[in-house]
This record gives structure tokens, C-alpha cells and sequence, in this order.
């Protein structure tokens, strides 16, 4: 196994493109030959510097069309499973929410906050999305009761901002498998305005929730039904960062043909897993 302080860039790049494909931590090993408390202690300092860089360079934005989310995962244990141990040995332990808002239009992940699904997590989000905009947008939540207060406490009245409200059912002869393994059956949609003239064509989640997708795609801890879960928060924020530096900066997205950083902005260049490695000094 390689140790720390024999890892080149070379080698570091390799494990950072293992991990923002998908792969676990223990695949990682396997595919690189790095050992995992060398990989572990990477994704630590390298999530440090990519949300560093991003909290830095996403502002200014002139977005138009926002649309927002939030992801479920849990740290240590499901939080009914959750002990006086977990929270001694590991720390923070239970449910953990990841709040998201990307921009319809370029698709850049302009703001992304984890913690609880409540009141305060949500104020402090859209606190947070409001200082990175420069200008009046079009924001789409769900039916989050938390949203209409907070988006409310941080843009005023200056601001376009509707619910969508999805309908879901089943019936009550479907099979347990069936309904745990399929998503349930979506019987239409709810638009309701709440502050502004919000366009009724752009009320939508489409695009957030598609990046839900992509994020549980290319990590591990966030894929559904498997026994892959993050261990700490620290590794879990971590982990998080990384993702969005790679999701903003170096993917090319296929409907834009360029990087969603490019399309906004924010970058006048194509980023490489090199570039990222390289913010580690």
C-alpha cells in the first residue's frame, strides 16, 4: 500500500478520479493500491480546499431561473438506529440533509449547504444563496414549509418564487418490493406562486432533481439500498465538496457541451482532476 507522504500528483489525481466516478473508498484501494486511511485523510484536505474555493469564486452570479432541493443520507447510522456510542465515537450521527440550488440555465450548483431538514438549516441557505446572486431570479422549491418563511427572511420581496407541489400515490395491492424498490407513482403536479409574478413555464424541479441523480450516481455514500454510507460528517461534507468542484469545473455537461462553470461564467477554462489535486499546494 502507498502511504501519504510517498502519494505524488500523479497518484493522488488517479484516486480523486476513482472516487468522483462512484467508486467507494475500499474500491478505490483496490483499483489504486493506496491505503484507505491515506485515501480518508486525502478526501479530508482535499474537501477543505475545494469548499474553500468555492464559497470564494461563487458570487457575482447573474443567474436567472433557480430551482432548489434537498437529499437525504445519514452519517454513522439510520438516526432510529442511532446510540450514545455512535455520537462518543464518531460525533455528529443520524440523518443528514444536503440542501442544493443549481441554476436552471447553466446548470451550476450555485449554492449547497448540509444539515438538518428544519427551519434554521433552511434560513441559513437561502441567506446564503441570496449573497451569492446579483440580481432578482425566478426561485422553485417543493412544498417545504420551512421555504416560504426563509426565502422570505432572505430576499424580501425581491424575488419570484413559486412551489411545486408533486402528487403521489399507489395502490393498495402493490407489493412491499414493488414499492420499495420503484419510485412511487407521480399522479400530477401543483404550481402555487407565493412572492412576486413567477412564470408559470419555468416553475420547475426538473433540473435539480436530475442533479440529485448525478449525485447519487457518483458517490458512493449517497447511493440508495446498499450498505454504502459515510462513517463521519467530516468525510461526508468532504466528500460533498469534492463532488460539486468536479460537478461545476470539470464534467462537461452534455446538453451545454461545456462545464457549467464555463456556462455561468465563473471559469473561462476546462478544469482537470490535476487542476483539482493542484488546489492542495
Amino acid at each position: 500500500m502507498v502511504s501519504m507522504n510517498r502519494l505524488d500528483k500523479a497518484k493522488q489525481a488517479q484516486v480523486v478520479a476513482a472516487l468522483v466516478e462512484g467508486n467507494s473508498i475500499r474500491a478505490t484501494v483496490r483499483m489504486t493500491g493506496v491505503a484507505k486511511n491515506t485515501i480518508a485523510k486525502l478526501l479530508i484536505e482535499l474537501g477543505a480546499k475545494c469548499s474553500e474555493y468555492l464559497d470564494k469564486h461563487l458570487v457575482n452570479l447573474t443567474c436567472k431561473r433557480i430551482q432548489c432541493d434537498e437529499i437525504w443520507a445519514f452519517v454513522g447510522a439510520k438516526q432510529k438506529n442511532v446510540t450514545e456510542k455512535h455520537v462518543r465515537e464518531i460525533g455528529p450521527a443520524g440523518d443528514c440533509w444536503t440542501w442544493v440550488a443549481i441554476d436552471a440555465d447553466t446548470k451550476l450548483v450555485c449554492s449547497w449547504m448540509v444539515g438538518s431538514r428544519n427551519w434554521q438549516t433552511a434560513r441559513d441557505f437561502m441567506l446564503d444563496l441570496q449573497g451569492r446572486l446579483t440580481s432578482r431570479v425566478q426561485l422553485t422549491t417543493d412544498g417545504l414549509r420551512w421555504y416560504l418563511h426563509a426565502v422570505q427572511n432572505a430576499f424580501q420581496d425581491d424575488i419570484d418564487y413559486a412551489v411545486l407541489m408533486k402528487l403521489y400515490g399507489g395502490t393498495v395491492t402493490e407489493k412491499a418490493a414493488e414499492v420499495r424498490y420503484s419510485p412511487a407513482k407521480c399522479l400530477g403536479c401543483e404550481k402555487k406562486p407565493k412572492i412576486g409574478n413567477p412564470d408559470p413555464d419555468h416553475i420547475s424541479t426538473s433540473y435539480v432533481e436530475r442533479q440529485n441523480l448525478t449525485m447519487r450516481m457518483s458517490m458512493r455514500r449517497f447511493t440508495r439500498l446498499t450498505n454504502a454510507f459515510s462513517k463521519k460528517l467530516e468525510s461526508h461534507i468532504a466528500s460533498l465538496a469534492i463532488h460539486y468542484m468536479h460537478y461545476n469545473f470539470v464534467r462537461i455537461h452534455q446538453t451545454l457541451r461545456v462545464t457549467p462553470a464555463m456556462a455561468a461564467g465563473v471559469s473561462n477554462r476546462l478544469w482537470s482532476i490535476e487542476d483539482l489535486v493542484a488546489l492542495l499546494g
